[in-house]
């Protein structure tokens, strides 16, 4: 939560026993590929959002051995005291590439990439991969949630149910890179110049006398952000009619809000939404806010509209800030190269396993994000090797790495190609600049999931968008496999 604290033993111990053993064995600490993935999407979502990079940065910037962590270190009785005085000068000097926050992206692909000695790189794995998956589970869920909402303002307002400050502030912000309208955490609000929401709990209401009165002090508190939060005796026959009474009093003033309205926290949301609304329109509020809370989440928000509920609001905290049926996003991050020393070049490494999810793919990668030219659609992303080049002015076949046989033609000039990861570190330096801020993040993920059919975006059993291997890479992908495979026999 607080950004002048020192992350660095954010870590898991068996990274700094390796980094140990690294140092012990000089010849050992050789550059290598990392990439960090996720097999599948969370939600069985058809796509995820990519969150978390800034946080990423700041805690590469960071990286710093003090006295107070080395003096932890050696009361461990785990560390010699060279490997201790080598902690001291530790810097992350290597580069790193990711996919930028707020893009649409899918499994398999490397959402970072970290070029680096095998300590530095091995250092970094645990709090890359809490930064990254948290967030990004988080801007996940939180994209069904506002697809759900079908244009209506969702506001995040899960703090009090988090799993701690950090979740509640860095969770926010992923909801509101993801199209939140805003929140109600004010810590988030001020760290990242977001807009923060809010209204009022039951206990103002049982506060005064009556409940009439609590609204009339309300309204005279907040005549342009008057919603009342109806539900605290009786919904319809009390909390609407006395907000209707006070709506009209202040019409009779000469106040005109800019946003005013009620809020629905119990009972059936969709029958007590058409109610409301009757009775709202009959007394001449027409354009008055109708929102909605109580344990929503994007299932239940889906199946109101198709209820006919005439909620406008919704207000998600629980189900939203903790991804609650999938409180996991399941990254991983996976050696897939090392340097010859001799030669300077990469040899690819691969892990296999009997599960076919599990099997990686080697090598130093780039990812290329392709689109239909004429709708502007996303058609498939394609994983390639670092030193593969594309021309859209040339026909590009793609296969499925699985189902071979499955394979498309993309005519020259019909489609766009582009790199989809960028340089964030070189040499250690952070060369991403003029990094946006969190509302233009929201409109970057806007445009991204823009890109996507509707098919891909449907809550349930989506469309999969199609993340291809190149041939080069399928091909060093295979000769891994068989040589590894020859050698189990032999």
């Amino acid at each position: 939560m607080d950004t002048k604290r020192n992350l660095t033993l954010l870590t898991d111990l068996y990274e700094l026993t390796m980094m140990q053993g690294y140092f012990k064995n000089k010849t050992a600490n050789v550059n290598v590929v990392f990439d960090a993935f996720y097999r599948r999407n969370p939600d069985g979502n058809g796509f995820s959002i990519s969150c978390g990079l800034e946080q990423v940065i700041e805690y590469i910037e960071g990286l710093k051995f003090g006295e107070e962590e080395i003096d932890y270190l050696a009361s461990l009785n785990m560390f010699d005291a060279d490997f201790l005085s080598y902690l001291r000068e530790f810097r992350f000097t290597g580069d790193i590439y990711a996919i930028p926050e707020g893009q649409v992206m899918f499994p398999r692909e490397p959402v970072v990439k970290v070029k680096a000695p095998i300590m530095q790189a091995q250092l970094i794995e645990t709090a890359v991969l809490n930064i990254i998956n948290h967030q990004s589970l988080i801007a996940t869920k939180a994209a069904r949630v506002v697809h759900a909402a079908q244009g209506d303002g969702v506001m995040e307002f899960g703090l009090r149910r988090a799993q701690g400050p950090d979740a509640g502030i860095y969770g926010a912000r992923a909801a509101v890179i993801a199209g939140c309208i805003g929140t109600s955490n004010v810590l988030c609000g001020q760290m990242f110049h977001v807009p923060v929401m809010g209204t009022h709990a039951h206990s103002w209401i049982m506060s005064f006398p009556d409940e009439l009165t609590a609204f009339r002090e309300y309204a005279k508190l907040y005549p342009d952000a008057c919603i009342l939060l109806v539900d605290t005796y009786d919904t319809l026959k009390s909390g609407v009619p006395n907000a209707i009474r006070v709506f009209e009093e202040m019409r009779e003033k000469g106040i005109h809000s800019k946003r005013y309205g009620i809020r629905l926290d119990s009972g059936d949301l969709a029958y007590l939404s058409k109610k409301a609304k009757k009775m709202l329109d009959a007394a001449g509020f027409t354009d008055a806010v109708i929102s909605a809370s109580n344990d929503l989440d994007e299932e239940l928000i889906a199946s109101l509209k198709t209820q006919g509920a005439v909620i406008n609001s919704w207000g998600v905290g629980t189900n939203l800030i903790t991804s609650k049926d999938c409180p996991s996003f399941g990254g991983v991050y996976k050696l897939a190269a090392i340097q010859d020393p001799e030669t300077g070049n990469y040899i690819p490494k691969i892990k296999v396993s009997e599960n076919v999810e599990k099997i990686t793919n080697p090598g130093d990668k780039v990812i290329y994000r392709i689109c239909e030219k004429e709708s502007g659609k996303l058609f498939a992303d394609l994983i390639a090797l670092a030193d593969e080049t594309y021309d859209e002015n040339e026909d590009l076949l793609l296969f499925d790495p699985v189902e071979t046989w499955k394979k498309t033609l993309m005519k020259a000039g019909t489609y766009t190609i582009r790199p989809l990861m960028i340089p964030v570190f070189k040499n250690g330096k952070c060369v991403y600049n003029n990094r946006p801020t969190v509302m233009e993040l929201q409109q970057i993920c806007r445009e991204s999931m823009d890109t996507l059919w509707e098919e891909s975006k449907r809550l349930v059993n989506p469309h999969e968008v199609h993340v291809d291997l190149s041939r080069p890479l399928w091909d060093l992908r295979q000769q891994l496999l068989d040589k590894y495979h020859h050698m189990e026999v032999l």
